[in-house]
């Protein structure tokens, strides 16, 4: 295979690159789109999700969810649209690059002579949306009818946390309307033969410790100071980190998921080398996972703050506490016809907890099981990473993982309270 020479790109008119497949073109040119933070141009991939929706002759449906935040649902309606239908979620956005640190550039979608294209969001999660379309393009191709209703949805700002996106989407009558009785959303790349599919995720707690104290001159042995307390309190926290790090170490069967990850990220306080602060705070990132009880965990902090000192008190900018998972037993039709397809197409799933956060924890937390998956096997994980990179074989293989799941799910037979 001949490296990249950068050729033009697939749809509207536009030639492709000899000899390259027309799924990979359509790929590239996806990644090509800077929807990028601080400034995603999501405009750019509402024109392009359009032009898909015009060649697919699916009806697409737009929900302006905040100000300049739109959330687009292309609709293939099943032979029977009153059963629950199926969800194939994506995320427009992608996170910034240090152009720097990139071998090309980060927007180019340079093929290399191995096949591997790099790009910001070739695995995060830009893959799996050209996935869902190119495998729903040919089952529509094959003159396939499917029996539930497959909705193909294509949200903002997860990146930034899905506040203006499908944290508020859910709760909009558009989102009840879709009548989703199961969702699949990203998952994570896996460097080994098997596929990695997420059925939970940890919680994500983002906690502030503000620590007062007696102020004074910095030549004098002030009692009841509050760097002390601080002092006290990180202790306390990276002890704690020191034990999970090591439950992690030591276990065979744990994964990140399966641990609480605590990071301390921000110190502030003090106004001068000379004078001590009347108070100072510390902030820590927490990842909890679903087996953890929260109340417990945060009577646990309490108890550090107040072993620090009776006036150490705590806030948090973020606190998740939905602990839902979906199921993964056999006995479970939709999870059934998941891992029977998966089965047939002799591919490994190992299943796990999510370790960071997708928008999964939203659909989930209403009540709709969800699978993250991303059908990425022989690839390190590189999501937010410099470089990050798919091979397009990879890229090309999943494509037909899609295509016999999005057949396996919209076939689960009604269930009793469908009938």
């Amino acid at each position: 295979m001949l490296p990249d020479k950068d050729g033009p790109v697939v749809g509207g008119g536009k030639s492709f690159p000899e000899g390259e497949d027309l799924s990979v073109s359509l790929f590239r040119e996806y990644l090509r789109l800077k929807t990028v933070h601080p400034d995603p141009d999501y405009d750019a991939a509402l024109r392009f999700l359009d032009r898909i929706a015009d060649e697919l002759e699916l009806p697409m449906r737009k929900i302006e969810v905040c100000p300049g935040r739109v959330v687009s649902i292309m609709t293939w309606e099943g032979t029977n649209p009153t059963l629950k239908s199926i969800l194939l979620n994506s995320h427009t956005d992608v996170v910034p690059v240090y152009q720097e640190h990139w071998k090309y550039d980060a927007f180019s979608a340079f093929k290399d002579a191995e096949g591997n294209i790099y790009a910001r969001g070739s695995q995060d999660m830009k893959c799996v949306t050209i996935q869902y379309i190119q495998a729903v393009r040919r089952l529509k191709a094959e003159g396939r009818k499917l029996m539930r209703t497959v909705h193909l949805m294509f949200v903002p700002d997860e990146e930034v946390g899905g506040h203006k996106g499908m944290e508020t989407f859910v709760k909009h009558p558009e989102f009840q309307k879709l009548n989703i009785g199961f969702a699949l959303d990203e998952g994570l790349a896996n460097p080994g033969e098997a596929f990695t599919v997420f059925y939970g995720e940890r919680n994500p707690w983002w906690i502030t410790i503000h620590c007062p104290g007696s102020p004074g001159h910095g030549s004098r042995f002030v009692e009841n100071t509050a760097a002390e307390k601080l002092r006290h309190v990180i202790n306390s926290f990276l002890d704690f980190r020191q034990k999970e790090k090591h439950r992690l170490n030591t276990s065979e069967c744990f994964t990140l998921g399966d641990v609480t990850t605590v990071n301390m990220t921000m110190v502030k306080g003090g106004v001068a080398y000379n004078v001590i602060p009347a108070e100072m705070d510390v902030s820590f990132d927490l990842r909890i996972p679903p087996t953890v009880n929260l109340q417990e965990f945060e009577r646990q902090i309490k108890e550090w703050c107040k072993e620090a000192g009776e006036d150490v008190t705590y806030e948090f900018a973020q606190k998740h506490m939905n602990q839902n998972l979906t199921s993964t037993e056999e006995s479970d039709p939709w999870w059934n016809a998941f891992s029977a397809a998966c089965k047939a197409m002799n591919i490994t799933l190992e299943k796990e907890i999510f370790p960071a956060a997708t928008d999964s924890r939203f659909i989930r937390a209403v009540g709709i099981p969800a699978i993250g998956f991303s059908p990425m096997n022989r690839t390190p994980i590189l999501l937010h990473d410099h470089n990050e990179y798919l091979n397009e074989h990879v890229f090309l293989k999943g494509i037909s993982v899609f295509e016999r799941l999005i057949s396996a799910l919209t076939s689960v037979p009604a269930f009793p309270d469908e009938a």
